[in-house]
């Protein structure tokens, strides 16, 4: 059920996103001064505050998408309201950009509303999920949908999280981000921290602290060229793509006094864009439940419930996850001056895979179904010269909703090797390689393949390739 239309966040409609802040100004207030007398006041939080953003956001997003979308799904009515109210909740098909990657975002914003006015990440969480399943049942007049409702409720969660931590990383006085532009990344990052900043000042900056982390991050910015393809080519085909590509380690294991007592005090975060297909991927990971521990002198880690969304839609295949694995987050000082940093998950999620490009391209290739995830991340750091990363995933989707039976098997390895030339400056190389195989009982089966080599400046984080040197 669409959320946002098929045409990108970019559109008009991303417009109305950003533009509910005049519409909830109304409820700008000032926190009272404690007394120096009395002790220590708790931190400032609201539970109404983010529910009225959220129903003025899902408000205003109707609104716009009623007048503008050229669709009667908006034309909500208290007699569509109680029809959804009584059910049935069903799986629809709508634009697989709008599903798994307009819906999410959508989501984020909702936790996002949460945490900036100081909410703890379940409560966020449970808000989260509240106001996706808000806008099933009174957002648009179709059935409400599952897997809108797992896009939204939950992954909206694991997105928004990092997000908002990102965004608070952009706003500390030791960010690498000017002091003049904080505010407004902080805001690019997370528009519902932005908001909330410019409606409340300073009033919920101290709900959070994110506990000084140690991290890793690093921007790609440069050209890539198809080396490899197995698959018959649509017309728009792409050979040679700009592309950025993002990624942040947060929280790595094994600083002293660091701890992992909340969700997502560890989280990887990953986005690529693309000049051939715009958000090529977006995957984020964070630690949901767990613990630290060590081996020995040179050995650090953590390990437990972790919590993960995948937006994957390189130029021949569609495929999302939301999942929960098992799995650990480690490094271990090989040598003095070498370390190898991984991560390494199992578990299983529920997927939405379709393929655009070839012939047989249509409906009855965009499918949902329970699937298993694997996934493994390694980097070998050299020093403060060097590093090499290999990650590598699979994503398996068994029995299908929608569909009688049948397999589709999705895998993506990423390699690179960055070279620091001076301070945060360095250049990398990249070798990427996608897979999907699938087999239907109807439509037979199929392989596609898809490999890139790129070239890239890349701008390093203060922290440098982000090993921590606990000895």
């Amino acid at each position: 059920m669409n959320a946002l239309p098929a045409t990108g966040l970019g559109s008009a409609r991303g417009t109305a996103i950003r533009g509910i802040g005049p519409l909830l100004l109304i409820f700008a207030c000032c926190a009272a001064n404690a007394q120096q007398s009395e002790p220590p006041a708790e931190p400032d939080k609201s539970y109404a505050l983010p529910a009225l953003e959220i129903i003025g956001f899902d408000f205003l997003l109707n609104r716009y998408n009623r007048r503008f979308s050229g669709s009667s799904d908006y034309d909500v009515t208290a007699a569509s309201i109680r029809r959804n109210l009584r059910g049935p909740w069903v799986v629809d098909n709508d634009p697989f950009k709008i599903n798994q990657f307009a819906h999410p975002y959508q989501g984020s914003m909702y936790h996002g509303a949460g945490r900036a006015t100081g909410l703890s990440y379940w409560e966020s969480a449970a808000l989260t999920f509240a106001g996706s399943a808000m806008w099933e049942i009174a957002g648009e007049k179709t059935p409400p949908s599952k897997n809108d409702q797992i896009a939204s409720g939950i992954a909206g969660s694991f997105l928004g999280e990092p997000l908002f931590r990102m965004a608070h990383l952009a706003l500390k006085s030791g960010s690498s981000v000017p002091p003049a532009w904080r505010e407004w990344v902080a805001g690019a990052i997370s528009p519902p921290v932005g908001f909330n900043r410019l409606a409340f000042g300073s009033r919920f900056d101290g709900a959070f602290s994110d506990h000084d982390p140690a991290y890793y991050g690093r921007l790609h910015m440069g050209y890539t060229h198809v080396t490899q393809h197995d698959f018959v080519t649509l017309p728009g085909f792409k050979s040679n793509m700009a592309q950025v590509d993002f990624a942040l380690d947060y929280g790595l294991p094994g600083k002293p006094g660091y701890t992992y007592t909340r969700p997502f005090d560890y989280f990887n975060i990953q986005a690529l864009f693309s000049s051939a297909n715009g958000v090529e991927n977006l995957t984020t990971r964070g630690l949901l439940f767990g613990a630290d521990y060590a081996a020995g002198d040179n050995v650090r880690g953590i390990w437990g419930l972790y919590g993960t969304y995948d937006y994957l839609a390189p130029q021949i295949f569609h495929v999302s996850t939301t999942s929960l694995s098992l799995g650990t987050t480690g490094q271990w000082w090989i040598s003095d001056s070498i370390a190898l940093q991984g991560t390494a998950m199992a578990g299983l999620g529920y997927a939405a895979a379709s393929t655009t490009a070839g012939p047989l391209t249509d409906a009855s290739e965009y499918h949902y179904g329970t699937a298993p995830r694997v996934s493994l991340a390694l980097r070998v750091i050299g020093g403060n010269r060097i590093s090499v990363d290999v990650s590598a995933r699979r994503v398996s989707l068994g029995r299908i909703t929608n569909r009688s039976a049948g397999s589709d098997d999705i895998t993506r390895v990423d390699t690179s090797l960055t070279w620091r030339i001076k301070d945060q400056h360095a250049v990398s190389v990249n070798y990427l390689w996608s897979q999907r195989n699938a087999q239907f009982p109807v439509i037979g089966g199929r392989r596609q393949t898809l490999g890139t080599v790129g070239i890239y400046y890349t701008l390093l984080s203060r922290q440098g390739f982000g090993a921590v040197d606990w000895r």
